[in-house]
């Protein structure tokens, strides 16, 4: 006569269990990865930038995603070329001025070109 089965196998659930640890110890060490660090900035009205007599190079983003730098337009395929050339003549840094209908890639891109170009002290502004 045949005996019946009164004992669950655990032998595949463990296994399951196993693998799915092991995934686990992967996929952690990537989650831990920094983003940027920024800091929250102060406040400050556009005549105390000005009064500063700081040299601060501005660019402006229009809203069909032209840049002016210093009032001059700007291809985007120069752009990194020409913010290298005044890296050192504006030591106190970049402002970007953006329309509120430039699109975010547009001043995304800007901002990539400043830190390559050696900008350090970015701020973004909107007209």
């Amino acid at each position: 006569m045949r005996d019946t089965f009164n004992e669950i196998n655990i032998t595949p659930l463990t296994d399951i269990f196993l693998v799915l640890l092991i995934i686990m110890m992967v996929i952690a060490p990537l989650l831990d990865q920094q983003g940027l660090n920024l800091t929250v900035p102060e406040m400050v009205s556009q005549e105390q930038i000005k009064d500063n007599n700081s040299k601060i190079l501005s660019v402006t983003v229009t809203s069909d995603d032209k840049y002016y730098v210093d009032g001059k337009e700007v291809i985007d395929t120069d752009l990194e070329k020409t913010l290298k050339s005044l890296t050192k003549d504006y030591p106190d840094g970049m402002m970007i001025e953006t329309d509120g209908n430039s699109s975010h890639g547009a001043v995304v891109k800007l901002m990539d070109n400043a830190r390559n170009s050696g900008f350090t002290s970015i701020s973004i502004s909107e007209f």
